[in-house]
């Protein structure tokens, strides 16, 4: 089932919070929780599943935003950015220490702030173990993200990104320079190749069927000498791909 992405706002201005929350909330983000200071913040990201942060540089509190960017990036691979009125080169230097995925300066649009947020999505590698971001691409292949977080798959439809977990996916379909991920009840376009998009699902469950398909084989409900059904929909199969099927099933 696809999620909205889940933000943390740590925010010390309590007025500026509120306007960033509904100014979120109205885009289709889900806000965890908006808090004020870096304990809070801590212990938000340790009792919850947070996809992204938005952090004031100077908190209600000893230690500051970038105290907590560095916390983030040594315990947590999700990206964060700086929402800050400091625009100085001092404060932007010490920003660009702990690598933040985006540096917004108040006072900004909604629109400034969906468009940080979709960028640091994008261009964030949620497969890596440690922290950091991957190198920005503004190119066509940038249209969607491609991340991998823990059981899932980032995938964009309508301007937001969803999660949708591994095992809500049954199928993927190549077509020309898309990918059609196919759900139970959703389709998503994903722009990548195939063989590329293979590797970021997990090897126990999602095989290569055909040249053009990619499959689930939890979903997979028939199969004869030609093709397999996955609700109800005909996949062609490759021989190898077959007889591994009746190997396992005979297993």
């Amino acid at each position: 089932m696809e999620q909205p992405i889940r933000i943390l706002i740590v925010e010390d201005n309590v007025i500026i919070a509120d306007d960033m929350q509904s100014m979120l909330e109205e885009i289709g983000y889900v806000i965890v929780d908006n808090v004020i200071v870096y304990e809070q913040a801590e212990e938000v990201l340790k009792n919850n599943e947070v996809d992204l942060v938005l952090i004031d540089i100077i908190l209600a509190s000893d230690k500051t935003g970038i105290d907590l960017g560095k916390h983030i990036r040594e315990n947590y691979n999700i990206p964060f950015i700086f929402v800050t009125s400091n625009s100085d080169r001092a404060t932007v230097e010490n920003a660009k220490t702990v690598k933040p995925n985006g540096y917004l300066v108040k006072p900004f649009e909604q629109q400034d702030l969906y468009t940080s947020i979709e960028i640091a999505l994008s261009n964030f590698d949620f497969s890596k173990k440690s922290g950091g971001a991957a190198a920005p691409d503004m190119g066509e292949e940038k249209i969607v993200s491609n991340s991998v977080l823990k059981d899932s798959i980032f995938v964009k439809k309508q301007h937001l990104y969803y999660r949708i977990q591994f095992g809500d996916i049954q199928f993927i379909k190549a077509d020309n320079v898309y990918l059609e991920v196919n759900t139970v009840d959703k389709k998503f376009l994903v722009r990548s190749p195939l063989k590329d998009y293979l590797g970021k699902l997990p090897k126990n469950k999602f095989y290569r069927a055909h040249k053009s398909y990619i499959v689930n084989v939890d979903h997979i409900d028939a199969i004869n000498s030609k093709d397999i059904m996955i609700n109800n929909t005909l996949i062609p199969i490759s021989k190898d791909f077959k007889e591994f099927i009746i190997s396992a099933m005979n297993s």
